[in-house]
């Protein structure tokens, strides 16, 4: 049996659009609701943890968990350009006590793929705007909850839009759709390609802007798009910073294990430029990284390589693959000697033991990984609930209680008290070698 240091976080994570429900003010509340949506369902009352979120973090307690990631939702925050929603902070400043009465850490991202809908009709996630009203949504938020919040992610997976970029340039270039699997988010690959230019009509004329300025944050990005995201970043840090120097502050990176086989090489290190590395610059004043990952991808000579027909997949397409969590670590330690926080690391499956697999294994890495020095403080798990996977909607299964959305009922799952019972008393199993 091998224990996590003491003061290691161990816990679960959330996003609000996907599970609070009714996000009304947002951008992908409108994007699920116009004519020609490329989303298989609308979010609707998502899976209420708007009102039942006392419920589902007991629930997360009471299995031996002690941190909660999860966001606050900056259109209900801010409804309407320059009119912050007092009634919406006082609801997270309630979640946030109620963390603090539990003993749970809270881990509290700013955004999280969702946007005022105003914001697009602003310019979006291309325009410079964007960074003056983020630093101001940050000053908000932290001036009324920054007390209450050690631990600050100010944006969710920011290099998700280059690589939704390269998985459309790879669309068109073959005139295919994509494999399952190419991206860590909720996409609905099937129908997007043919029904692009009718949804985007549609938006245009939701948005009150021409259809090919509608720039959301998980549109494809330009290089400027790059460059708004990762100072919005640095805008929110020094308002953070100025208000509260004992916050740390982070960001998160979506990141695959990319492995080489012979000649491979090459396409490995223009990945793991173009994921992150190319991106520490913006990052060097930054208390923790956040590492998100689900999966690897094997290049050869020519390229990604397929994965083999007889690979083992999740239902999301992705190889079932577990030790890519401590080998991302690995690299992201190579470059990065501050605190790192696994902030999502799961896999959807309707079976809940390849779950406690997957937890055991992937987090059999992280103890290796803390064996060789890396700097590791935390995990937090995707996701504690089955929730709104974007535009896959809710077939999709990541989360350590199930929800009957039908009564809104909880049914924790034997994975959730499984990665309680490793918080407690480490891993059982765990092995010095693989």
């Amino acid at each position: 049996m091998k224990k996590f240091p003491n003061g290691f976080m161990i816990g679960a994570a959330t996003a609000a659009h996907q599970v609070e429900g009714n996000n009304v003010n947002s951008d992908f509340w409108a994007m699920e609701q116009v004519p020609n949506s490329t989303y298989k369902e609308p979010s609707l009352d998502a899976v209420d943890h708007y009102h039942r979120y006392k419920e589902d973090i007991q629930l997360l307690v009471d299995a031996g968990c002690d941190t909660y990631r999860f966001s606050i939702e900056w259109a209900r925050i801010e409804p309407t350009k320059g009119h912050f929603n007092e009634a919406e902070i006082q609801h997270y400043r309630e979640v946030l006590e109620f963390c603090h009465l539990k003993n749970v850490t809270p881990i509290v991202t700013l955004h999280h793929f969702s946007s005022p809908k105003w914001l697009i009709s602003e310019g979006g996630w291309e325009s410079e705007t964007t960074i003056e009203y983020f630093g101001k949504y940050a000053h908000y938020v932290v001036s009324e909850l920054g007390h209450l919040i050690p631990y600050i992610c100010t944006i969710n997976e920011a290099n998700m839009g280059k690589q939704i970029t390269k998985i459309m340039i790879k669309m068109s270039a073959s005139n295919t759709k994509s494999s399952d699997g190419d991206v860590q988010v909720g996409l609905n690959m099937d129908t997007m390609k043919a029904r692009m230019e009718l949804y985007y009509r549609s938006l245009g004329e939701t948005f009150g802007i021409d259809p090919r300025n509608v720039h959301t944050f998980l549109a494809p990005k330009t290089e400027n798009g790059e460059r708004i995201i990762m100072e919005c970043h640095q805008k929110a840090r020094s308002v953070i910073k100025a208000l509260n120097p004992t916050i740390k502050v982070g960001i998160t990176f979506s990141l695959y294990d990319h492995q080489a086989l012979p000649g491979g090489e090459k396409f490995v290190e223009k990945e793991q430029h173009e994921d992150l590395l190319s991106y520490l610059p913006y990052l060097q004043e930054d208390d923790f990284l956040g590492v998100q990952n689900y999966s690897r991808k094997i290049h050869g000579p020519d390229g990604e390589v397929l994965k083999d027909e007889n690979a083992r997949l999740t239902k999301m397409g992705y190889e079932y693959y577990p030790e890519a969590l401590g080998n991302v670590l690995r690299f992201v330690s190579k470059h990065w000697d501050k605190p790192i926080i696994v902030t999502e690391n799961g896999i959807s499956t309707d079976s809940d033991e390849d779950r406690v697999e997957f937890i055991e294994r992937a987090l059999t890495g992280v103890l290796q990984c803390l064996d060789e020095g890396i700097h590791i403080i935390g995990y937090t798990h995707w996701s504690l609930l089955d929730n709104f996977e974007w535009q896959l909607g809710y077939a999709q299964t990541f989360g350590l209680i199930a929800v009957d959305r039908s009564t809104q009922t909880r049914y924790p799952k034997e994975s959730l008290s499984f990665l309680g019972n490793i918080k407690k008393s480490g891993l059982h199993s765990f092995r010095e070698i693989m």
